[in-house]
């Protein structure tokens, strides 16, 4: 069995720890929050086999390694584009699940140069965009964390990591009006965010298009052999 090995980029204040494999087109893959590079395993070995993928650890997660207080979806975004520059990569496809479509939507405003097609899965850009239900379980198991980390549980990374989910992105409605890069945003029958959000959203960006993944949820939906289909038929389209 193919073995994906971890490899390392060292930038200015963090360790990008990442895993390529295969030939092609570069494919970049960004997993969603408290999670890892681990979660695309099946995308970089079975589904996207025709591109040279990258998946990669958020620094705060995996294995990357960074001395923070306090992580930022613009910092991770910068922290895409930095990869890009070290590692000369001036034109590249790009999926993002949750947290990690939320970068995708700030490096669609930042670097549409590189990135000539975005896929951006269940994202948000204002935490008003994630359904009640899901942001009151978020606020509980963050104060639970915070007692812990108060009797001396070393929480406090998991605690950065999930307040990113308490922030909106940094991008506001008329920045995503003014996006250039072509994107196709994916959401789940029954997600995490709100379906008028992600339907608002879409409509700003002008060239984005939008499906609903039907039988899954936000946990589901990376998986779903829509979600692989959808995505392999929009990067083989022609722009």
């Amino acid at each position: 069995m193919t073995k994906l090995n971890t490899e390392y980029l060292d930038l200015r204040d963090v360790r990008i720890a990442y895993r390529k494999y295969g030939n092609g087109p570069t494919l970049i893959l960004l997993h969603g929050n408290s999670e890892s590079k681990r979660i695309f395993s099946r995308y970089q070995l079975k589904h996207f086999t025709k591109y040279h993928t990258i998946a990669v650890d958020s620094r705060g997660h995996g294995q990357s390694q960074s001395n923070d207080e306090e992580y930022s979806i613009n910092q991770y975004s910068d922290d895409v584009i930095n990869l890009c520059k070290a590692k000369d990569i001036k034109s590249a496809y790009i999926i993002g699940y949750s947290d990690g479509g939320n970068i995708t939507l700030l490096l669609a405003k930042k670097a549409p140069e590189i990135f000539k097609k975005i896929v951006a899965i269940s994202p948000n850009y204002l935490v008003s965009g994630t359904t009640d239900k899901a942001l009151k379980l978020f606020k509980t198991i963050i104060k639970i964390m915070t007692l812990l980390k108060d009797i001396g549980f070393k929480v406090k990374k998991s605690i950065m990591r999930l307040n990113l989910m308490m922030n909106d992105i940094g991008i506001t409605e008329d920045e995503l009006t003014n996006i250039k890069a072509d994107m196709k945003i994916l959401y789940a029958e029954k997600d995490l965010i709100k379906e008028n959000h992600i339907q608002k959203m879409a409509s700003l960006i002008p060239n984005a298009s939008l499906n609903r993944i039907k039988g899954c949820n936000h946990m589901t939906i990376l998986n779903k052999e829509e979600t692989i289909e959808t995505i392999k038929n929009y990067l083989n389209e022609k722009t």
